[in-house]
């Protein structure tokens, strides 16, 4: 219970100061649906000449990445950048002197982040694509859906906060988290769906984190998952999901403890 009251009072401080700045997130609202707008024309170029493209047809890609867009706006997370930036100046020092951990006080912060973005970003958003692109964002199974978003949210803090501690051992680890953020993106789904690359490759995203960051809360969202030759019902795959963001957690946990032991306080 006492922890609820931190997860919610860090929360509801987050919203406040982030609802000062409004118009800020309000931009975001067109980057969506002109990203989306330019993979509309792309596909319908690319399906000129066929109707069906490594399973999915048009509607079903422009399903897709609709659906892609607006989970994004739910599970959107700049925890690693944040991060380290307080190892970096030594800010961080001030949450261990303090009696939470900075990976509960972070993860609030995200949850009061993304609730404000629901009703700013995510509501009008949905409703553009829903009456304006005429994409079919309704779930056939809404519970599984939610659930499976989620999880994608957890999955996206955890790992987004592992690479973050990277600042632990790198003074200035912005080189790699610009490349992990592109790498991170490109092996969830985000720019193509994962099943468009080589079979043997697939393999090998099956067996990685990022695939539950995006591309399976997608899936799942659409109504069906398949990736490698592996094809799944949506119960399994959303309690595949859950146990890799368990194991995510674990692997957080241990980057915390041994980057705490490197830490020492510059900037202070």
């Amino acid at each position: 219970m006492q922890a609820l009251r931190f997860v919610r009072a860090v929360a509801f401080a987050t919203y406040k100061e982030w609802a000062a700045y409004r118009s800020h997130m309000a931009v975001s609202i067109f980057i969506g649906p002109v990203y989306f707008l330019v993979q509309y024309f792309i596909w319908h170029a690319v399906y000129a000449s066929q109707d069906i493209l490594n399973g999915f047809t048009l509607s079903e890609m422009l399903t897709y990445y609709g659906v892609m867009s607006v989970i994004t706006y739910l599970t959107f997370d700049f925890a690693d950048w944040n991060l380290q930036m307080l190892i970096r100046t030594g800010k961080y020092v001030t949450f261990i002197l303090r009696p939470v951990s900075h990976v509960g006080f972070a993860l609030a912060q995200k949850v009061g982040h993304r609730t404000l973005g629901f009703w700013m970003e995510f509501i009008p958003v949905f409703l553009i694509y829903l009456f304006i692109f005429k994409i079919k964002l309704l779930p056939p199974q809404p519970f599984w859906a939610v659930l499976s978003i989620i999880l994608g949210f957890l999955m996206t803090f955890f790992v987004n906060y592992s690479i973050g501690l990277t600042a632990f051992w790198l003074t200035n680890a912005e080189g790699v988290r610009r490349v992990f953020l592109l790498m991170r993106d490109i092996t969830a789904g985000v720019f193509v769906p994962l099943s468009f690359f080589p079979e043997g490759l697939q393999h090998v995203l099956f067996y990685l984190p990022f695939q539950f960051m995006q591309y399976v809360p997608v899936r799942v969202y659409i109504g069906s998952y398949e990736l490698a030759g592996i094809t799944m019902s949506i119960p399994q795959v959303v309690g595949l999901q859950a146990f890799a963001v368990l194991c995510m957690w674990g692997v957080c946990q241990l980057l915390v403890h041994l980057g705490a032991r490197k830490f020492t306080g510059v900037g202070v």
